[in-house]
């Protein structure tokens, strides 16, 4: 297989890798990573040509196994972290978070300064003038370099981008998850914001290694992901088909072919990936330096347009079929069930995110204790919510 050579964009005089190293997997929601496997993987990557690195004060002891990994390289590399959520699901981004946060987490990545600082997730209950008021401050303070935002609902992320200097916008964007080519990366056209993807190879599913018979261990994030549900995997499983034959043909893995279809997008600087072995991370490598040929993204697009009219009627049926049968009698089905319901009225278009996020904070919130009376409740809360728009769509 013919090796490529990492290219690099330039955004802000800054020089970013297509390829980035993202340490989400720390937090354990694939199961539990091997530190010492991701510690070689992290500098073999640097070896490579890898210089973003992306992490979160939420991904467990990730910032501090960053932070002891690169620290003899640490002026070569952009280091980018979060803010917002430590544990939980309640976010929190008033201005004396934000300062506390970013000492904690520059004490973790033993780096005196942070290149890019993200907020993780919205929260309702802070101004966005305060926050980007504190982001300003850390910035004239030189503790960080850059702040940009992800995770946010379309309308907050520009009201973000109107009040503050944004650097960039960290978005999903896969094969198999292309909701931000039309909410996110508009934004980043017109605000001048670098396009950070993550989740590029939809949480693996793009590797070809996954189909129905796939069974994941007991609190790996993919038994409830509702890309790993119903019609969304289905879909899922067809596009990967796709990548497949054409990777076959151009003589890369289809891994590659995702990466590369990503790094097409305009706007898009930067696909990370998160591996935590060095065969994977030199594989992902792989989908910087080449392009793919126009009529494979042609290829691609009719699939998506057809894949995208099908998932539209599927996914309201599907919503309606949740919300008015009786819950599965087992939790977690019936548990994975609303995330489902949750998850699909936003990317659907049926309902709009700061309605949604709070049910779904409701929703963890029965997980510990198995609250099966609650989960009936949501459940009606979202009959509530939703009815008369999933049944309209439903019916059409």
């Amino acid at each position: 297989m013919e090796e490529n050579q990492m290219e690099y964009t330039t955004h802000q005089e800054v020089d970013l890798s297509e390829i980035g190293i993202g340490l989400y997997a720390l937090s354990g929601v694939y199961g539990r990573k091997d530190v010492k496997h991701v510690k070689r993987m992290l500098k073999k990557a640097y070896e490579a040509g890898v210089t973003l690195f992306d992490t979160a004060q939420a991904y467990g002891n990730a910032e501090s196994i960053l932070g002891e990994t690169v620290h003899s390289f640490r002026e070569d590399i952009f280091i980018a972290t979060k803010v917002g959520i430590r544990e939980g699901f309640t976010p929190d981004l008033s201005e004396s978070m934000v300062r506390t946060a970013c000492e904690e987490s520059l004490q973790r990545l033993q780096t005196a300064y942070i290149d890019l600082y993200q907020v993780h997730f919205h929260d309702m209950n802070t101004p966005v003038a305060e926050t980007v008021g504190a982001l300003n401050d850390l910035v004239a303070e030189g503790k960080i370099r850059y702040y940009g935002v992800g995770h946010l609902p379309q309308d907050t992320a520009e009201t973000y981008c109107k009040k503050g200097n944004i650097f960039s916008i960290l978005m999903e964007l896969s094969a198999v998850s292309r909701r931000a080519l039309t909410t996110m990366l508009p934004l980043c056209k017109m605000y001048k914001a670098a396009g950070i993807a993550f989740s590029t190879t939809g949480r693996g599913i793009l590797t070809g290694r996954y189909d129905s018979s796939t069974t994941f261990e007991p609190g790996d994030i993919r038994t409830i992901d509702p890309l790993f549900q119903r019609e969304q995997f289905e879909s899922a499983l067809r596009v990967t088909q796709a990548c497949t034959a054409i990777a076959t043909r151009l003589g890369k893995t289809p891994v590659q072919v995702a990466l590369a279809w990503v790094l097409e997008q305009p706007g898009i600087v930067c696909a990370l990936t998160g591996p935590s072995t060095v065969s994977h991370m030199e594989e992902n490598c792989g989908g910087s330096g080449w392009s793919l040929p126009e009529e494979d993204c042609a290829t691609l697009e009719a699939l998506f347009k057809r894949e995208d009219a099908w998932l539209e009627k599927q996914q309201v049926h599907t919503i309606h079929l949740i919300l008015s049968e009786p819950l599965a009698p087992d939790f977690l089905q019936a548990f994975t069930d609303l995330v489902y319901a949750l998850e699909t009225s936003i990317t659907a278009g049926i309902a709009p995110e700061e309605k949604i996020m709070p049910l779904f904070q409701e929703l963890f919130g029965t997980r510990k204790n198995k609250d099966e009376k609650k989960m009936g409740e949501i459940q009606q809360k979202m009959q509530d919510l939703l009815d008369d728009a999933v049944q309209g769509a439903a019916h059409s």
